[in-house]
């Protein structure tokens, strides 16, 4: 049984017995069940933990209280119903924690049910019927995507694919900033260049601005002897940066539904009608010539302007617009994802969202992310030799490769500002994160086709009530554990924990498997009874290793 399985388990049994009127309190919704730190076998001479066995949980603890009884009272209740069940060998109390164990055959199962599921093991529908707007990376089309939005493609493009697992449906959105002064000073930037003087002193620098103005002469020759050179190279220099920025991604795996412009709200009236929305819901007030928009009353720190005295709109009002674009469109899910100089950008869009009537945190979702540091030889890098001012994607692809570069900025949290070590990520060692992932997955791999050379078949099904050895038994509940992962890491917003999982539950295990379970005949040896079932065990370790690449965007060879 999986962890998820087990929670189902005890929330029926919650459910039976308030039915029977033993406790009277509500059935949660769900059950947590996890892995105890403690070993999960019996030590007698020694008091029992409080959570311990293959999997515990503090479920009658929460009970306890709204039931009117002690937790241990509550336990017991439950357990009484749960020792029925036969894939429990047993169930334990323990001040008020239930410490479940399992049947050797039911942990042997989780084989079964790995290898049955294939593909869409680890899959689950905790967001079934979701619509999800994800935006992320959003760079300005004004230079090539540097460091710190590259963090951004790789957790987004791998929370999508957990929101996916979990059955909501996501559309991946770009929204491209081609409206505002950074434009105009990206466009005299590229006229500076073509006509051979130095970028303005608000432009920007670097290789790339050349590289980007001759395309535009090659693009359009007379641009230079135009009414308006400037909006030339606007236009056309805009949308060559975009399609490099498009194409760097697309290299990085990350391709998006929704390409959203910015200017379209502007030249669309979007921005109106979200005033309009505003007014209309007793939102907006007028002061100095200006109108506000009353923030204030939903969290934030003051109200905030949205057209100017001059008429002109200000920057929130490309917000507002775009937030209720993204409703009408369907999305009863808003997620955003900004760097950490955008902190303080979260109350404002909060009420903002409140001002439509909408449920903050739930409706729209605000995620931070911390800086990205590029290591080498101890020293952080500074420079791009293309961008000329900031470490791009390209410089870290260049260095490390896609697949590390995509684990090392998605392996932690994006609470915490990380340091990718260059020389580390480069190595083919098993100090390298992603290759000792991809190194167990790959070894799993090339187990089943050297049985398969021997002429051993491994088939759907096998014995695996043989599966009792302690690497065994660890690294099947490893296995057991993944469809919690997804799901917990869909919910929080977390992918870092599915490459954690990979590294610290499933390749460890997977590595003292190997070193003492002996699986293929050597020589003259005859195929032991216990040859196909631990090869079983090998095809679902790496079917297991290879979803969980997947979900991160990072390859799960066959041989490396």
């Amino acid at each position: 049984m999986t962890p998820l399985e087990l929670g189902a388990a005890v929330r029926a049994a919650v459910a039976a017995a308030v039915h029977a009127g033993e406790l009277s309190v509500a059935v949660p919704e769900s059950v947590v069940v996890e892995r105890p730190k403690a070993p999960p076998h019996k030590d007698k001479s020694k008091p029992a933990p409080q959570a311990r066995g293959d999997y515990a949980t503090s479920i009658a603890l929460r009970l306890a209280k709204p039931a009117g009884k002690s937790p241990v009272e509550v336990a017991e209740i439950l357990a009484a119903r749960l020792r029925s069940l036969p894939d429990l060998s047993e169930v334990e109390v323990a001040n008020g924690f239930l410490n479940l164990f399992l049947a050797e055959a039911a942990l042997g199962r989780v084989a079964l049910d790995v290898v049955a599921a294939g593909r869409s093991y680890g899959t689950n529908d905790a967001a079934a019927g979701q619509t999800v707007n994800l935006e992320f990376v959003s760079a300005n089309p004004t230079g090539p995507i540097h460091i710190g939005g590259v963090r951004w493609a790789a957790v987004g493009d791998a929370l999508a694919r957990l929101l996916e697992a979990s059955g909501a449906k996501v559309t991946r959105e770009y929204y491209f900033n081609d409206h505002g002064a950074q434009i105009d000073r990206f466009a005299r930037s590229l006229l500076a260049a073509a006509t051979g003087q130095p970028a303005p002193e608000d432009g920007y620098g670097g290789a790339y601005i050349g590289e980007i103005a001759q395309a535009v002469l090659a693009e359009v020759p007379d641009a230079l002897e135009q009414d308006d050179p400037q909006e030339v190279f606007r236009r056309v220099g805009v949308q060559r940066m975009f399609q490099e920025i498009r194409a760097s991604l697309h290299d990085f795996g990350v391709d998006f539904d929704v390409y959203f412009h910015e200017n379209t709200l502007h030249e669309s009236g979007a921005v109106q009608r979200a005033v309009d929305r505003l007014k209309a819901a007793g939102q907006m007030y007028d002061k100095d010539g200006a109108l506000w928009l009353r923030t204030t009353e939903f969290g934030d720190d003051k109200d905030r302007v949205v057209i100017k005295s001059d008429g002109e709109p200000a920057y929130i009002s490309g917000d507002l617009a775009y937030y209720l674009d993204k409703r009408e469109r369907g999305f009863d899910r808003c997620i955003i994802m900004l760097g950490a100089d955008h902190s303080g950008y979260v109350g404002r869009l909060m009420a903002m969202c409140a001002a439509f009537g909408d449920t903050p945190h739930v409706n729209l979702e605000v995620l931070i992310g911390q800086l990205v540091n590029l290591l080498r030889d101890g020293e952080p890098l500074r420079m791009s030799k293309r961008a000329g001012t900031v470490v791009t994607l390209e410089d870290l692809v260049d260095a490390v490769g896609v697949d590390a570069g995509r684990y090392a900025l998605v392996r932690s949290s994006t609470d915490s500002q990380i340091d990718i070590d260059l020389d580390l990520w480069s190595r083919r060692t098993s100090d390298n994160p992603v290759f000792y992932v991809q190194y167990a997955a790959t070894r799993a791999a090339s187990v089943l086709r050297h049985a398969k050379d021997l002429g051993i078949d491994v088939p759907d099904t096998a014995d695996v009530s043989l599966l009792t050895h302690p690497r065994e038994s660890e690294l099947l509940l490893a296995l057991a554990e993944f469809p919690r992962v997804v799901a917990t890491a869909a919910e929080l917003r977390e992918p870092h924990r599915v490459a954690r999982y990979l590294e610290e539950k499933v390749a460890k295990a997977a590595q003292r498997f190997w070193d003492d379970c002996h699986v293929l005949p050597k020589g003259d040896e005859p195929v032991s009874e216990l040859a196909v079932p631990r090869l079983l065990l090998w095809r679902a370790t790496r079917t297991v290793l290879e979803n969980g690449l997947v979900l991160l965007g990072v390859s799960a060879p066959e041989r490396m």
